[in-house]
């Protein structure tokens, strides 16, 4: 495999920066309370945090590719690339350990973070960056953003652009509805009012939610994925964290490399 640095890719970021971009609830998402819960975080010292921790790194701004259609599911089919994307909720140490295991094997990752998760952990947020990876919005709550009327589903949007606008000085680079595989129109429209050109999906769900152990959690994403695939996986759970490294050994056995989104499609 080859090996990308931190350092090759946080200047990739940086030049990337300046490209400003001018359903039914999903499988892909838990409803579990571990990852998945709808309800608001309370408020505590790290949320204030969120407001006032200064910003030494910026995020890279939304990209729009022309070729690309309005919500993706995978990339070029004819390069030898693959993106892994990880909702970002739960527990911090797994997110931790997930993003070190990615690096050490060096892969790159997409994180669609929850805007309440975010008030809670906001140096995750540039953890993410610190380590060259994509960093995204998943809506602040992580609430079912399809069956929302309009002003719901614009403030789950926005609020989370705001969180991460204010973490890192950017509103991310992607955007992913919350359990939904796809956004609706009005999403849509409202993602890209909020200044996202694309709706992230993916092709591969790792089903890793469910919780059925590292081994199902490879054979289902090795047995759906192949060049341009985005994969949906997750903090939050052992068996994502367990399974990473063989999916990974794999993907380099099959030629494939693990970038983010944005390098995927660049």
């Amino acid at each position: 495999m080859v090996r990308v640095t931190t350092t090759d890719r946080r200047a990739a970021l940086r030049a990337g920066a300046g490209l400003v971009a001018g359903g039914a609830l999903a499988t892909g998402c838990s409803t579990g309370t571990a990852t998945g819960t709808a309800t608001r975080p309370t408020r505590t010292a790290s949320a204030e945090a969120a407001t006032s921790t200064p910003t030494p790194l910026a995020a890279p701004a939304p990209r729009a590719f022309p070729r690309q259609p309005a919500q993706i599911t995978h990339g070029p089919r004819d390069r030898p690339r693959v993106a892994l994307t990880f909702h970002g909720q739960g527990d911090p140490a797994l997110a931790r350990n997930l993003l070190a295991e990615a690096e050490g094997h060096g892969a790159r990752v997409t994180v669609l973070a929850v805007g309440g998760w975010l008030d809670e952990h906001p140096d995750l947020a540039h953890r993410v960056l610190d380590g060259g990876h994509d960093l995204g919005n998943h809506t602040q709550r992580h609430v079912a953003v399809n069956e929302l009327p309009e002003a719901g589903a614009r403030a789950e949007i926005t609020e989370c652009a705001d969180r991460l606008r204010r973490l890192t000085g950017g509103i991310g680079t992607w955007f992913r509805p919350s359990r939904a595989a796809t956004a609706s129109p009005l999403v849509l429209r409202l993602a890209r009012a909020a200044g996202y050109p694309h709706v992230l999906s993916y092709d591969v769900d790792s089903l890793d939610y469910t919780s059925p152990g590292a081994a199902a959690v490879t054979r289902k994403v090795l047995a759906e994925v192949r060049g341009g695939s985005v994969v949906s996986m997750h903090f939050g759970y052992p068996d994502t964290v367990a399974a990473l490294p063989a999916v990974l050994q794999e993907l380099d056995r099959r030629g494939l490399r693990a970038v983010t989104t944005t390098e995927l499609l660049s």
